[in-house]
This record gives structure tokens, sequence and C-alpha cells, in this order.
């Protein structure tokens, strides 16, 4: 049997100023990702969970919600940009030039505008993509550029091995016997219930 590496997606040395990325996946958007992703971010506009309400209005149905579009498009490009990311920096220029339906395919690319070193951070650097979003008959719905911070190809696996490190050190401070229990959250600040209110 030959174990082979899966993909570790993309580091800084990968990218190059031109370059199309056609992302893989598709993804079919459904009536409960719209209403949950809708009230899940505390959005009140009824055109995207009220269906009755959304029938009346020029669009006859229910549009979904633009950060959902956003969000879907950005983890859809995560595969090719930014799976060894260290950061996000911003995303810029976003244009939502159609309206996206519950029921349409959404897929997505990105081109590489720019990528340099950090000043800062040897172990990174630093990419500008463009990414598309269309739908599935191939009209654009969402366009954007977003910048990472990305690691380099032989960071993550050093980092990783000292986050693991200062993890279980952390770990097994906790459960020495000698020190005791590590307080799992942060003190309350503020005057206590059994504090004098002044007014």
């Amino acid at each position: 049997m030959v174990v082979r590496k899966g993909w570790r997606g993309r580091f800084f040395e990968d990218f190059e100023v031109g370059n199309v990325y056609q992302h893989p996946l598709g993804r079919t958007v459904t009536t409960t990702d719209n209403i949950w992703f809708t009230l899940l971010t505390q959005n009140t506009a009824p055109i995207h969970f009220d269906h009755n309400y959304a029938s009346q209005t020029e669009f006859g149905k229910p549009l979904v919600d633009s950060t959902f579009t956003v969000a879907l498009v950005t983890g859809q490009s995560v595969t090719d940009i930014s799976q060894n990311v260290f950061a996000n920096l911003g995303w810029d220029e976003i244009r939502l030039p159609a309206p996206v339906f519950e029921g349409d395919t959404i897929y997505s690319q990105s081109e590489v505008l720019e990528k340099r070193e950090s000043k800062s951070r040897p172990d990174v650097g630093i990419v500008t993509v463009e990414t598309t979003g269309y739908n599935q008959d191939g009209v654009v719905v969402i366009t954007f550029k977003r910048t990472i911070l990305v690691y380099k190809r032989a960071m993550p696996r050093r980092s990783f091995a000292s986050h693991q490190r200062k993890r279980n050190d952390r770990k097994n401070h906790r459960h020495d016997p000698r020190v005791g229990l590590l307080p799992r959250r942060p003190p309350l600040r503020g005057p206590s219930r059994r504090d004098p209110v002044s007014h």
C-alpha cells in the first residue's frame, strides 16, 4: 500500500501574480441556509426569511442574504488561497452585480493580484487576490478583493509543533497537584453582587 500526502494548500512561495485558481466545489443554496444564516446574524430583513413578504417584492421570491454569499465564496476559496493562512487582513471592493436566490448553485475562482514579503514577519508573506462567484448560468453574483498573511512553506510545521508543546505544558501544569488548577476564565471585573452600588 502506498500512502500519499493529501493536498496541503498553497504556501506563500506557490503564489504567482496572474495565476487563476478555479475552486473545486460548487454549493447549492437552500432555504434552510438562507433562513438560518439570516437569523443567526440577527438580520431582521424579511425578504430573506418571509416567503409571503418576498413574493410581493419585485423579485417575487426570497433573496439570499448577501453576507452568506460573501461567506460561502470566501469558504470555497480556502482550499486554494488560505488553507495555510496566518491571518486575514481584509476584504475590499465587495460588489454584488446580480442577486442570489434559493436553489442557485454558486461556483467561484480567484486571481492572484499581488504578493510581497512581510516587513515585520519573516515567516509569512502578503497575498492579495480577487475572487469571483457566479451561478449555474455563469452569471457573476459577487466579486471582492481579499488580502491575507500566508505562511511560508517551512513555517506551519514548526509553529504547530511549538503550539503543541505549549499546549502540553499548560495541560501538564493544570493537572499538577503541586500547582493546583488554573483558572479557566478571566476574573469578574466591576462591582460584584455583594458590593454596595452607589448612585
